[in-house]
């Protein structure tokens, strides 16, 4: 077999692989049980700590890892966060103390680093090696349903699990994340990645995409949409809290929660079947546009009223991530140089979470020191975002007449 024979077989085999390494990646029995295990086990500023922690790691480790990917190399980016997923899974099973705790977070949120970026490198530069590039909307449409079934999946069996003993969904996902590290090294390195360079420097690479009116429009909606794809999962347990209060439901609000988040994934897998057929008839514009502006209705929902009938809003969340994420990342990996598309990646992700961050900041000026968020507070907040989400969607629709989209879309 020829170089470029081995090359291809190997990209092709990456191609196969890939959706199951997103769906052991997406097998997190513990999503749905993760902070009352903590509150079982540690006080409640500890169990809050636990998360900061968690993210805290992955923001500094965000562009870090999207450098050492561009350098070192796709599959053993991958293989490293398969590990460090499988290591902190291993931990908060064993457990015992808040250090043991703390270090399984900062693994967790390595690993989560790691794969930012690094995974949809390697489905590009192996479509790419195969000259398969047009399937790649295809492609990261197939990845998003394989992933969020595991979500759906695991919350369910998860919440099962944690009722016979409260550390197995902490098991059940070590043993996943073996299996994902298996598959993360039969990965072949695709010819042509980051580990081999550029023609030109990464840094010049980098700075062009930065500045191409294309990636930074997408860039800002990026950004943007991670915001408000979040806001809903930081305000959704206390909303659930709120809506149940005067029904008889009011003492299982974590069960609801679970159940809303596996529905949620269910949506969105539903949504990906029909995504591709919709963006070919109206556009990619129009369907990037249409899932922000779901996004913001959604919050604007919410915003209105806390009957329980709103708690199935809550069902549609990840509905605009699966019209948008997919499309963002086919249109963008053309325009990305090898050797910077895992760090521009990162840099993406690393914004989204500083945004984020940021205006959470700001929200929690409004709220009392109280144990449960009210929903009078909820709504001023919600109101807020949705009144900027608004303003963004008016520029960014705007903008987008200036930016050629479609160029060299599938």
């Amino acid at each position: 077999m020829s170089e470029n024979q081995s090359a291809t077989a190997g990209s092709d085999r990456n191609i196969r692989l890939y959706p199951w390494f997103r769906f052991f990646q997406g097998l997190i029995f513990w999503q749905a049980v993760w902070f009352l295990f903590f509150q079982s086990r540690l006080s409640a500023a500890e169990a809050v700590l636990i998360y900061a922690i968690y993210d805290i790691s992955t923001t500094v480790l965000e562009v870090p890892s999207g450098y050492m990917s561009d350098r070192l190399g796709r599959r053993g980016t991958l293989i490293a966060s398969a590990i460090a997923g499988m290591l902190s899974a291993l931990l908060q099973f064993f457990g015992g103390s808040f250090e043991v705790y703390a270090l399984a977070q900062l693994l967790l949120g390595a690993s989560a680093a790691l794969a930012s970026g690094t995974d949809s490198a390697l489905l590009y530069e192996s479509l790419s090696s195969s000259g398969r590039e047009k399937e790649v909307e295809h492609q990261e449409l197939k990845a998003w349903r394989y992933s969020f079934s595991a979500y759906a999946i695991s919350a369910v069996l998860g919440g099962i699990l944690a009722r016979t003993m409260d550390t197995l969904p902490f098991l059940a996902t070590a043993i996943a994340f073996a299996g994902l590290v298996l598959i993360a090294f039969r990965f072949t390195e695709p010819r042509g990645s980051g580990r081999k360079g550029d023609q030109l420097p990464a840094h010049i690479t980098l700075r062009r995409a930065l500045t191409e009116p294309v990636l930074v429009w997408l860039f800002a909606l990026t950004v943007v949409m991670y915001l408000f794809s979040h806001i809903p999962f930081v305000f959704g347990q206390p909303f659930i809290a709120q809506a149940l209060e005067s029904t008889p439901w009011s003492a299982e609000a974590p069960l609801v929660s679970g159940v809303t988040s596996a529905v949620m994934m269910l949506m969105s897998v539903a949504t990906s079947l029909v995504a591709l057929k919709l963006r070919r008839r109206i556009g990619l514009a129009a369907i990037l546009l249409l899932a922000f502006g779901l996004q913001i209705g959604l919050i604007g929902v919410l915003a209105l009223t806390n009957a329980s009938i709103a708690i199935l809003v809550l069902t549609l969340r990840m509905v605009p991530n699966s019209l948008s994420q997919p499309f963002i990342l086919a249109r963008i990996q053309p325009e990305l140089g090898d050797g910077s598309r895992a760090t521009y990646l990162s840099l993406q992700s690393f914004c989204g979470r500083l945004f984020f961050a940021g205006t959470l900041l700001v929200a929690s000026t409004v709220s009392s020191d109280s144990g449960q968020m009210p929903y009078a507070e909820i709504q001023t907040v919600l109101g807020w975002y949705v009144v900027a989400g608004l303003v963004v969607f008016a520029g960014l629709a705007l903008l987008v007449r200036r930016v050629p989209l479609e160029q060299n879309s599938a």
